[in-house]
């Protein structure tokens, strides 16, 4: 069998979660792995009583994942809701690897998501053949988390069409799942609760009901406060994916994470980081999480077609990939950003070259 693309994070941080455990002096909840303190270390990093490290895996307000952990141990379900490219995907995988050692009860939410993929399924071959049974009965991830007393995670909820994101409501609120074709219920045991994720900039987006909304503590995913902050985010993920990719390429210089990170942030808020300059703002959202995309293209391009060490060649195309959403209004808006910021500032002439190249 060949190596993993990508391991869970529970197989990722098995080594962090184990000391995590081995360390433990708070008290833990039923079926969970961690106490919430352990919890909230595993996700933000500390060193533990006997010196070992354990890497942060969000950077950014300790309070929200207290927040985010707090909620889990109560009966209300964790809704992480924020602009695409915030980590909320990434925060509901750890925190379930670190709460429940599993972080595979996933659901993904989409247009198509109907009942059966939140409450249960049938195996139409037995179902025709036997009736409703227990063997003809197809289990959802939500399911077997309630039956082991684990997290299930539903990712885009809002994407998931209202009538079915409705079926929830019975689930939080009375911790049971009735079956009323084998006159039956699954009641959910200690442990068991979810972790949805919602961005709000979806198109199609399907507003939450009231009566679900109030089944859910909604924690807000900002997007990083400070430019060092941003640039620490990239560079850990783009080291992590760099070193399971095997790329044949210096490791990327912080120079260059800088520039990508500074072109994010000023077309993102419409300002350059001096406020000097007004920009116009691009139709995409410049996300963090597409910075680390774009690093990780221009490592592939400068391992496999460049020098092997990141330039601003290699980073261009990926930037202008991820600037350029509407080959008309957004090619524009990139153009000025050259003409008024690129072209003048210092050290930055390479990408201001290669950029018009390109173009």
């Amino acid at each position: 069998m060949g190596l993993l693309l990508r391991r869970h994070a529970e197989q990722q941080f098995e080594e962090e979660l184990h000391e995590l455990k081995k360390n433990e002096t708070n008290k833990v909840p039923e079926n969970w792995q961690l106490s919430p303190q352990s919890v909230v270390t595993y996700l933000m990093g500390g060193t533990l009583k006997n010196g070992f490290e354990v890497s942060p895996k969000y950077i950014g307000n300790r309070r929200l994942i207290e927040i985010a952990v707090a909620t889990l141990v109560t009966d209300r379900a964790l809704l992480l809701y924020g602009l695409p490219g915030t980590a909320k995907s990434w925060v509901s995988e750890h925190l379930a690897a670190a709460v429940s050692g599993d972080s595979t009860l996933i659901v993904q939410g989409t247009a198509g998501t109907g009942e059966e993929a939140i409450r249960y399924g049938w195996n139409y071959a037995k179902l025709l053949a036997e009736g409703p049974s227990e063997g003809a009965l197809v289990q959802t991830p939500v399911m077997r988390a309630m039956k082991d007393g684990k997290l299930a995670r539903i990712e885009e909820l809002t994407r998931v069409g209202s009538d079915v994101q409705d079926t929830l409501i019975t689930i939080l609120s009375e911790k049971a799942m009735p079956i009323p074709e084998l006159d039956r219920e699954i009641q959910a045991i200690r442990g068991f609760n979810v972790i949805a994720t919602a961005n709000n900039r979806d198109k199609g987006v399907n507003e939450l009901s009231s009566a679900l909304k109030r089944r859910f503590n909604t924690v807000i995913l900002p997007l990083p406060d400070t430019i060092d902050e941003e640039i620490d985010i990239v560079r850990r993920r783009v080291e992590s994916f760099s070193g399971v990719m095997d790329i044949p390429a210096e490791k990327p210089a912080l120079e260059e994470i800088r520039r990508v990170v500074t072109i994010f942030r000023e077309l993102r808020g419409g300002a350059t980081e001096d406020g000097k300059t007004k920009l116009k703002t691009p139709s995409g959202t410049l996300s963090t999480a597409e910075a680390i995309s774009v690093v990780n293209n221009g490592l592939a391009m400068s391992g496999y077609f460049g020098d092997g060490r990141l330039n601003a060649i290699d980073l261009v195309s990926g930037i202008i990939g991820a600037v350029v959403k509407d080959p008309i209004q957004d090619k524009v808006i990139w153009q000025e950003y050259l003409e008024t910021v690129v072209k003048g500032r210092d050290g930055w002439k390479d990408i201001y070259r290669a950029s018009r190249e390109m173009l």
